[in-house]
């Protein structure tokens, strides 16, 4: 059964390499950091939520909203399988109700701020940006030529996007969920502009960010997507 069904769009997604020590001690028990290239990332997301729907039902006032995530990713074999996915650090939302469901029903992390989109097409140029505020506000800016281009099999972008699983740490549990999407487009960035203070929103693991570039940053069109409710705990 489908827990979530909704489309996310115009993700914004800022990569990072990070020391894989750093990213240990939140690993869902069962699972194993994912390496792209012998590369450890942690990337921040951001997107919109739009037509979300609950249990079938859209809920007044919370289907079209912002979000943004910082996440890593991480593989769980299963038998001769390897299921890739993320690990959230934390979920960035604006609306309470939004917080409450996802902490209560998948135990992620995430927190009610205020936010803002702005979205602009002029031409050929597509410009994205995201904020929230966390005592300050912070943000997200890409912009990017506004012509889809196809995934190419094998690169940066497939492995970010391609991880189709979320795992939850609870204690020393773990808890599963699926989503599912088609592959998406992405669009080339030609600049971005970044204001966040990784140890203010993320905490002090975080904040060797604040002192280095990007490794990539990549915008995705992205699609409809579905969430399931099966997951269980290990």
């Amino acid at each position: 059964m489908n827990f979530l069904k909704a489309e996310w769009r115009k993700l914004a997604i800022i990569n990072y390499e990070i020391n894989p020590k750093i990213l240990e001690k939140y690993l869902p028990k069962g699972t194993e950091l994912d390496f792209y290239q012998g590369k450890c990332y942690v990337s921040v997301v951001g997107f919109m939520f739009l037509n979300t729907k609950l249990l079938g039902l859209p809920i007044p006032f919370h289907r079209n909203f912002e979000e943004v995530n910082l996440r890593f990713y991480v593989k769980k074999k299963e038998e001769n399988n390897w299921k890739r996915g993320v690990v959230f650090i934390k979920e960035i939302v604006p609306k309470p109700a939004l917080s409450f469901v996802a902490n209560s029903v998948y135990k992620e992390n995430y927190i009610t701020k205020p936010m803002k989109n702005k979205m602009h097409q002029k031409d050929e140029e597509l410009l994205i940006k995201y904020s929230w505020k966390d005592k300050t506000w912070h943000s997200i800016e890409i912009t990017a030529e506004n012509v889809p281009l196809k995934m190419e099999s094998n690169s940066e972008f497939e492995f970010i996007t391609e991880h189709y699983y979320g795992f939850t740490k609870k204690e020393n549990k773990t808890s599963e969920y699926e989503v599912y999407h088609p592959k998406w487009d992405y669009y080339l960035v030609k600049n971005h502009q970044l204001e966040i203070d990784f140890q203010k929103v993320y905490g002090n693991d975080f904040e060797c960010l604040n002192h280095r570039k990007p490794i990539s940053v990549m915008l995705a069109e992205g699609s409809e997507i579905e969430v399931k409710t099966r997951k269980y705990l290990i």
